[in-house]
This record gives C-alpha cells, structure tokens and sequence, in this order.
C-alpha cells in the first residue's frame, strides 16, 4: 500500500519487492520497467521521455510505465501492477 505523492517505484522498494532502477528513479532508463494491469487511467498521462524509455524495455506492452513516473494520486484506489522478469542489466 502506498500514499499519495509516492511513485509505484517507492511502493515497490518500501514493501521489499526488488525492482531495479539504474538512474535512481529519474527517468533516466527503462531499469523500473512494469506493466499497470488496473488503475492506469487514475496515474499521471505518460510523457514523452518516458515513452522512449519504455521504448528500450524489453517486451514493452501498451500497458508499460516505467514505476518511478507512476505518481499515486491523492485519493484511495487500487493500482494493479505486473513486474516482468528482470534478469538483465538495462539501458
């Protein structure tokens, strides 16, 4: 569970899930690389250094973001997220 103004990328490392993040979360690499299964319409419309990043992930899907640019909103919902294998070292 997150708070408001946390990034799925803080949620994730909070709760021990390891979820790499080369550039430290700046979107500065596609390292953080996930897929939002539900709730994508409630985070922050994806820009377009992000796209690009998503680009260089391997197996991008329509429904990728990077989880360091995925800001929770001030209100509660559910936000559904799939980390996809991560046994690489990333762009």
């Amino acid at each position: 569970m997150g708070a408001s103004g946390e990034s799925v990328l803080d949620v994730a490392l909070n709760n021990g899930i390891q979820l790499q993040h080369n550039c430290g979360g700046v979107c500065g690499c596609s390292t953080c690389h996930v897929y939002i299964e539900r709730g994508a319409d409630e985070l922050p419309e994806i820009s377009d250094k992000e796209e690009d990043f998503i680009d260089r992930a391997i197996n991008p899907r329509l429904t990728s973001r990077l989880a360091c640019q995925c800001v929770l909103p001030n209100q509660a919902l559910e936000i559904v997220v799939t980390v996809p294998t991560q046994s690489f070292l990333g762009h």
